[in-house]
C-alpha cells in the first residue's frame, strides 16, 4: 500500500477509511495502547494500569511495522479513529498481522474487514505471497473475524508467549 493508498467501505454504520500511518502518531498511539489495554486486561481479567501499558509497549515493540520491512495502517470510522493493524514481513515471502483492533464501539460495522484488506494489499506490495498471524484462544471475535476471511489454522509457526492459535491466508 503506497503512501496515499486509501481503503474506504461504505455500509449503514458509515464509511471506514483505512490509510497508512506511521505507528507513532497521536491517534496511532491511542490505538495501540488501547490495544494493549484490552489484550492484557482480558488476559489478565482485570483493568490494566497506564504503567503496564507503557512496559507492555516496551516489551513488545513496533519495529518492523514500517518502511521498507512493513506497514502500519489507522481505520477511522466517519473521520473518528477507531481501529488500527500493523503487517510486517517474516522473510521474503511471508508477512505477519498484528496489532489488528476495532474499538468495541466500533466492532460489527466493517471495520475489522476494511483493516484486513489494507493490510493484506499491503504485504503483496511489499512481495509477501502469504500471510500469517498468531492469536490467543480468548480473543474469539479475533478469530471469528480471521476464519472468515480466510484464514485457516496452521500448525505453530513460532513461539509467542500468548500464541495459541495460528492463521495463515495465502495471496497468491
Amino acid at each position: 500500500m503506497t503512501s496515499d493508498t486509501r481503503i474506504t467501505t461504505t455500509d449503514t454504520a458509515g464509511t471506514w477509511q483505512v490509510v497508512p500511518e506511521a505507528f507513532t502518531t497521536p491517534d496511532a498511539t491511542v490505538l495501540r495502547r488501547a490495544y494493549y489495554a484490552e489484550v492484557a486486561g482480558r488476559y489478565w481479567d482485570r483493568a490494566v494500569t497506564e504503567a503496564e501499558i507503557d512496559q507492555g509497549l516496551l516489551d513488545f515493540p513496533d519495529e518492523g511495522l514500517s518502511a521498507p520491512t512493513g506497514q502500519f495502517v489507522v481505520g477511522r470510522l466517519d473521520g473518528r479513529p477507531l481501529a488500527c493493524g500493523g503487517i510486517r514481513l517474516l522473510d521474503p515471502a511471508t508477512a505477519e498481522l498484528t496489532r489488528v483492533y476495532v474499538d468495541p464501539r466500533a466492532r460489527g460495522t466493517g471495520g475489522g474487514a476494511a483493516l484486513l484488506g489494507a493490510l493484506e494489499e499491503a504485504a503483496r506490495e511489499l512481495g509477501a505471497e502469504r500471510v500469517r498471524l498468531d492469536t490467543r484462544s480468548d480473543l474469539v471475535e479475533a478469530r471469528a473475524l480471521y476464519a472468515r476471511h480466510g484464514y485457516a489454522e496452521i500448525p505453530a509457526y513460532n513461539s509467542g508467549p500468548y500464541a495459541e492459535h495460528w492463521f495463515e491466508k495465502r495471496l497468491v
